[in-house]
Order: structure tokens, then sequence, then C-alpha cells
């Protein structure tokens, strides 16, 4: 089925009280996933949510939620650092601080898959005009790392057209396949659902 068509076929489906969201689901084979290090961060066309970040920053900043270096020392209390983690879906980090954020922050950031990384998340000035732009890059970033032989990721909202949502998946597609050890020939299917519908199998 074409995508196009998919969209359209899902969107009959009864509507539910609250807004669904278009899930992708790619299905892999012929892939270990403990051997191949499959990671990709992807800049989206079109933002499918607003996140919520949290920067470990020197200084207070206007621009974001802020944990300096000075309230640190809260965060040994492991409830206290489970509300921040579970709070906040990106956390970006000034490169002088990730050591400490590492000590402090790592064994909880790290397995939720939120932990400051250079690829999107490290700055390297702690200036306005930076962070303005790292918050912006992460507003249209999804991060994908394969732990089983599949991906399945959130790609639009009922609200937004099909042609968003089109180029959402696309994008997502092709550079998933570029990671991928045998490209196109690691894709076993594709399929798009809505958050509480069947998927359906979707041709790219």
């Amino acid at each position: 089925m074409e995508l196009k068509q998919a969209l359209a076929e899902l969107r009959k489906i009864e509507k539910r009280n609250f807004e669904q969201s278009f899930d992708l689901v790619i299905n892999l084979k012929d892939i270990d996933v403990k051997k191949d290090n499959i990671s990709a961060i992807i800049a989206l066309p079109h933002a499918v949510r607003d996140k919520k970040i949290c920067a470990f920053l020197t200084k207070k900043s206007e621009l974001v939620t802020t944990v300096t270096q000075l309230d640190f020392v809260k965060y040994k209390e492991k409830n206290e650092l489970k509300r921040l983690v579970k709070e906040y879906d990106f956390f970006i980090a000034a490169a002088k601080l990730m050591p400490a954020v590492a000590t402090t922050f790592g064994k909880i950031l790290g397995p939720a898959g939120k932990m400051p990384s250079q690829q999107l998340g490290v700055l390297m000035q702690e200036d306005d005009a930076a962070i303005k732009e790292l918050l912006a890059r992460i507003q249209n970033a999804v991060k994908i790392k394969v732990k089983e032989p599949s991906v399945k990721l959130s790609i639009g909202k009922e609200r937004m057209s099909d042609e968003a949502i089109i180029a959402n998946i696309e994008t997502v597609y092709r550079a998933l396949v570029a990671v991928l050890p045998i490209k196109k020939d690691n894709v076993k299917s594709v399929m798009l659902k809505l958050s509480m519908s069947a998927p359906l199998k979707v041709e790219l």
C-alpha cells in the first residue's frame, strides 16, 4: 500500500477523545543488535511535538530550564534524579561540565538514552546564540538506537498534513537505511499505524 493510501485509510478510523500519533514501524532482518551498533540522530522536516529540554550549564539561562553545577549535589538523592530524568525529554550540557554530568547523572541518563552527546547535546560555547541554535535543532530531531530487530517511532500527529507526515517518514527511512549494514536489504517490512490502530503495511 502506498503511503498516501495508508494515511487515507487510517484517517477513516473512528476518532478517539485524544489526538493520536502516526507511528512508523520498520522491521529489520539479518542484523545482530549486539554486534551491529546501529544508531542515528535524524532531523525531521516537521517537528512532531514540543520536547521538554533541560540544560546542565555553568550559569542560569533564560532560554532553557537550567541545572547548574552548584545544583548537582541535590541529585545525589535517587528520587530527585529519577524525577528529573522522567520530567524532561532531552538534556544538553556545556562541554566543560560533561565529566561532572557523567559522574552525577550518567547512571540514570545513560540507560534512559538521554545522556547529552557530541552528536546533539554538547555545547562548545555557552552563549545565547549557541543555546538557541541547539534547542531549535533538538525540537526537530529524533534519536534512533536499534536494540531489537524493529524500529518504532512517532512520526506525526493527526492534525498534521499528509504531506508533512510523508516527508517525515521518507526522511527517517532514508536515514535509517543509510546506517544499516547492508542498507535496504536489512529492511523486512515497513508499517504505519495510529496509536490505537492495527498497523498497515506500506511500500517506500
